[in-house]
């Protein structure tokens, strides 16, 4: 087996479960130092040991994939990893409206980030990392994001065409945690709320009114704010006047996100149930943070499919053009 191949396999393997995410890295660093070296020294085992970003773990994968054997580790992982979920909706998913690169808390590239869209089939994937209020996951400020702009368009080929976004974070009175102008160069706005999740229901349904009223907003991503396992701990959904938020998402063209984060699983299947009725759009995400994560969307499928949502309302069921036209 090729050992950059299992290497690479081990991290995403990782990156799906949710392992740490020094873990997953520590692969991806090996894979990425291996793949760098001449082909003396990958062949000498003692240099190879001396190698940084090669430790003991990743040393013996790609010993044992030198040797021609599926590495021992690999195959473990293979047998304890949930499989992907199958589902009907699944194969119509064209793309992806909500990702994370290392230029916020992502863990990758956004080079490596659409290197993993592309193998998945996507058309579509777009990058949205956070904004400057979230300081504990490197915000982007005004001056970084348009630096990252053209980085991330510029990775659009062989059939993937990337979007330029953000996570914009929803300040306490509704407002937007980024320029209105920049907001509106951005081919994919997605507004979540990140603080003060607990606030009484009647100002967080006015806040988050007051943000899916915004017309660059095109995304309300995992709107509860809830999670429910995992090594975060869990939290309790924010409380709002679910039909009224909704209503308003309907009236905007804001599709609500259906958070493909098993962590998340948000909204609530009933939530979603109000959205259906309120005439809500749809965007199922998976608001991944590594290139593994991106396959979580089977997750975000399977509870659509099973909450009854028609494909036809989900807005990554739709061809680039319809939803860039969509998205404004």
């Amino acid at each position: 087996m090729d050992p950059v191949a299992a290497l690479l396999e081990i991290a995403s393997l990782l990156e799906r479960e949710r392992a740490s995410r020094y873990r997953a890295k520590a692969f991806r660093t090996a894979a990425a130092a291996f793949e760098a070296l001449p082909d003396d020294v990958r062949a000498d085992p003692a240099r190879l040991q001396e190698v940084a970003g090669i430790g003991r773990s990743t040393f013996s994968v790609i010993r044992e994939a030198q040797a021609g054997a599926v590495p021992q580790y690999l195959s473990e992982l293979r047998r304890e990893v949930e499989p992907e979920i199958v589902s009907a909706l699944r194969p119509r998913l064209r793309g992806d409206l909500h990702a994370h690169t290392d230029w916020s808390d992502g863990l990758t590239s956004i080079a490596t980030m659409a290197e993993a869209a592309r193998a998945l089939g996507h058309e579509y994937q777009a990058i949205t990392d956070h904004s400057p209020r979230l300081r504990v996951a490197r915000g982007l400020s005004a001056e970084r994001l348009r630096e990252q702009i053209p980085l991330v368009r510029a990775e659009s080929r062989d059939g993937l065409t990337m979007l330029a976004g953000i996570e914009v974070d929803i300040l306490e009175d509704g407002a937007l945690d980024q320029d209105a102008d920049l907001l509106a160069e951005l081919d994919i706005v997605v507004a979540s709320a990140h603080s003060r999740l607990r606030m009484d229901a009647a100002p967080m349904t006015a806040r988050l009114i007051a943000a899916v009223s915004d017309p660059r907003v095109d995304v309300l991503g995992h709107c509860t704010g809830r999670l429910v396992e995992g090594d975060r701990g869990t939290r309790p959904a924010s409380r709002f006047d679910a039909r009224a938020v909704f209503e308003a998402c309907a009236e905007n063209g804001v599709a609500v996100e259906i958070n493909s984060r098993p962590e998340r699983q948000d909204p609530p299947d009933e939530l979603i149930a109000v959205a259906l009725e309120a005439g809500c759009l749809f965007a199922i995400d998976s608001d991944a943070h590594a290139p593994g994560q991106l396959s979580l969307l089977d997750h975000g499928a399977q509870r659509a499919e099973r909450a009854g949502v028609p494909a036809a309302r989900i807005v990554t069921t739709w061809g680039l053009e319809r939803l860039l036209a969509w998205a404004g």
